[in-house]
């Protein structure tokens, strides 16, 4: 099936074709257009006249039409889920499910606001602050959540009185352009634009003179390239990017319902969670003990097409993602003991079975870098003040979490992890409500919560003598 773009209001073709690959199949079941450079200032164009009257609506006129989007989307549920597993190849239960979150993030974010705060008002001054609205928003959006990462930029964008401009991973465009289709019922020609590309027109919306501000969500380097190429024309950013979350497990949990909580965050959506465990720190006096029950949880996953019941685990993404995962598995094997999965299944697809390596140590390749897939290294530790050096020794800092029985300890423990959001005895527990940050090279600002939607403006200062 074929998709065409949004631009100022329209559904429009480009200059050639871009095939959209079924992860589970590698075969292709939609084309969408590429955008030119031209049809990319076309819609800064657009977004730009737009925003100029957007800016005039109320906040209740905004919440009105992001809650018609909400709406939309509610009644295209179905049809968007799938699509969602076709190109992004998770379970249709969890595609449903980010359906619901997409739904729930939008609904939130429409209820927000961001009043004039007082300063000073006295005999003689008045001073107050303002939000005002930056232009054009530029979205460039990743692979592993194709629908809900729209709505974390739209939503915000919009309620700012912004415009915006997206564009969304060229192997996972077609629930972004069928939620352009639905944009085109609801708001303003022009005030919502998303065009598609294969992977060549990131430079040129970073670069723009014309967009304000780039909200972003995907890899470190990446993120680092659109923070250098902004820079020269003063464009604000927020970069949401990787993360190398620790859990971190104390000798006195409940060892089969804990590994069952790390088992989850790690390997929700095949892995391909910015906010995933990616290596679990297990006290050694359990350690044999929940290796063991990690690798029977693994051994019931059922690793297939997400379109078919019952399947728990989809493949890989993307073919060159595959290629990096397995990489990732050949070390693992070096490294350490695999202990469940490691298995690349045969035939087609970018299928690789829920892995648990035990015996590995940090300073391995497997710890100390994000996998981005299904495979979990369990590390060892005694000391509670070493294995928080050892989790805090990274380029990252995006999440992590503690689990303990003794609650208080744990949340003490929590509070020495250098991460944005730490999670105490569970796992992935996000909302529209909750700011999320990254420490170090896990990003920069903020997303969801008003904290975030702040992002999307320039505060000002109204500073008034009254003498």
């Amino acid at each position: 099936m074929d998709y065409n773009m949004l631009i100022n209001g329209q559904m429009v073709a480009g200059d050639r074709m871009v095939e959209v690959i079924n992860p589970a199949t590698e075969e292709v079941f939609a084309r969408v257009p590429h955008a030119t450079p031209q049809q990319l200032d076309d819609a800064v164009a657009a977004a730009a006249a737009a925003q100029k009257e957007w800016e005039k609506t109320t906040m209740a006129e905004r919440r009105a039409k992001v809650e018609q989007l909400a709406a939309k989307i509610g009644e295209h549920a179905d049809e968007l889920a799938r699509i969602i597993t076709l190109e992004q190849g998770k379970p249709l239960p969890e595609s449903a499910g980010e359906v619901e979150w997409s739904i729930g993030y939008l609904g939130h974010t429409a209820t927000l606001e961001l009043p004039n705060r007082v300063i000073q008002d006295d005999g003689d001054f008045f001073i107050e602050t303002r939000h005002k609205p930056l232009g054009v928003v530029g979205g460039i959006i990743a692979w592993n959540f194709p629908l809900l990462l729209c709505c974390w930029k739209i939503g915000p964008a919009l309620m700012a009185g912004n415009a915006i401009v997206l564009k969304p991973a060229p192997t996972t465009p077609v629930s972004a352009l069928k939620l352009g289709e639905l944009c085109a019922e609801v708001f303003p020609a022009g005030l919502v634009n998303i065009i598609t590309d294969d992977n060549d027109l990131g430079p040129l919306m970073t670069a723009h003179p014309g967009i304000s501000k780039i909200g972003f969500t995907g890899s470190s380097e990446t993120g680092k390239r659109i923070a250098a190429a902004a820079a020269n024309t003063m464009k604000r950013v927020t970069l949401e990017m990787g993360g190398n979350d620790p859990a971190i497990v104390m000798p006195d949990v409940d060892v089969q319902a804990t590994a069952e909580k790390v088992f989850g965050g790690a390997f929700l959506n095949a892995g391909q969670v910015c906010l995933a465990v990616k290596r679990a720190y297990v006290h050694n006096a359990i350690y044999d003990q929940f290796c063991d029950a990690l690798a029977g949880i693994a051994s019931q996953a059922v690793v297939d097409d997400g379109l078919k019941q019952g399947t728990t685990v989809g493949p890989i993404q993307n073919k060159q993602q595959y290629e990096k995962v397995k990489g990732y598995l050949e070390d693992a094997k070096a490294s350490g003991k695999v202990i469940a999965g490691g298995e690349v299944r045969a035939g087609k697809g970018y299928f690789i079975s829920p892995t648990i390596v035990r015996d590995v140590q940090d300073g391995q390749k497997i710890v100390d870098e994000e996998q981005f897939g299904p495979i979990l290294p369990v590390i060892r530790f005694d000391d509670i003040d070493d294995v928080i050096a050892r989790a805090n020794n990274s380029e990252y800092g995006l999440g992590g979490s503690v689990h303990g029985a003794d609650v208080d300890k744990a949340t003490e423990v929590a509070g020495r992890i250098d991460s944005g959001t730490i999670w105490v005895n569970q796992q992935l527990n996000i909302g529209p409500h909750i700011p999320m940050a990254g420490f170090k090279g896990s990003g920069l600002g903020v997303e969801q919560s008003v904290e975030g939607l702040a992002e999307y403006t320039q505060m000002q200062v109204i500073n008034v003598a009254r003498t």
